[in-house]
Formats: C-alpha cells, sequence, structure tokens
C-alpha cells in the first residue's frame, strides 16, 4: 500500500479500510495495520461468510464488535452506530449482486479522528461460477 496522504483524511481512511478488507493473510493484515498505525489511523479486519440477506445483520455485528475488541472504537453509542452504518452503507452496495447468493469475504474497518470507513470485499458463490465484488462506506462523528 503507498503512503497515505492525509490531507483528505476521508479518502485516506477510506484507502486504509479498503487495504485491509483485500489483505489475504493475518500477517499481511498485521503488517498493513503497523503501517497505519504510524499515520494515526486505527483499523480492524474481520472475516464473514454465509448465505447473503440471512447473513447482513451478523456481518453488521461483527465490524461492530471486532472494531471495539481493538480499540479502534470505544462502546459509545455513536461510534458504534458510526461503524454500523458505514458497514451497512458498504452492504446495500453489493446487495443486488448477492442476494440469495452465499458471500464469504473481510471487511476492513478503519478511523483517523471523526472519519470511519467500513470497506467489504466479497466473494459471491453459485455452484463454481464465483463473482467478486466490493463495497465503501463512510461516516463522520462529531468530536466536539
Amino acid at each position: 500500500m503507498v503512503v497515505l496522504v492525509l490531507a483528505h483524511e476521508s479518502r485516506a481512511v477510506a484507502k486504509a479500510a479498503l487495504g485491509i478488507a483485500l489483505t489475504f493473510t493475518h500477517e499481511e493484515e498485521a503488517k498493513l495495520k503497523e503501517m497505519l498505525a504510524k499515520a494515526e489511523i486505527l483499523a480492524v479486519g474481520v472475516d464473514y461468510g454465509g448465505e447473503f440477506s440471512t447473513s447482513i445483520g451478523k456481518i453488521v455485528e461483527r465490524a461492530v464488535v471486532a472494531a471495539k475488541r481493538e480499540g479502534v472504537i470505544s462502546s459509545a453509542h455513536a461510534e458504534e452506530g458510526a461503524v454500523a452504518g458505514a458497514t451497512h452503507e458498504a452492504l446495500m452496495q453489493i446487495s443486488s449482486r448477492a442476494m440469495g447468493l452465499n458471500v464469504g469475504g473481510k471487511i476492513g474497518v478503519a478511523r483517523r479522528g471523526e472519519h470511519i470507513s467500513a470497506a467489504i470485499f466479497v466473494s459471491i458463490g453459485l455452484l463454481h461460477l464465483d463473482d467478486v465484488a466490493i463495497g465503501l462506506g463512510h461516516r463522520a462523528l462529531n468530536l466536539c
């Protein structure tokens, strides 16, 4: 991943979330998280899978729990809601392609200051005809 330019924090955080979602191994994810931490970006990745329409709530829940567990967000209602909203937005971007099918992939959540992004990288399975899709959501917190 290229060094992030922080002049546009929302873009940098979105790029970080996408980068985490695209990692294949836990080692690769850990290295990226270290690099992002140097730019004061907190990030977490979480794997998921299942039938898309029945898994939406579980996927959102996993993103929120992972973000809290790894210190990306606190247990404040607004922060949990920001991760949930960004994750749901990312899921809705891929829903027309995934509805009724099995999916598997990774969620990347990243935060710097008031900016939170969630990225979904998903394989959509139908027999042996797999497809891939990416969704991205962003929320901004009022830190006053």
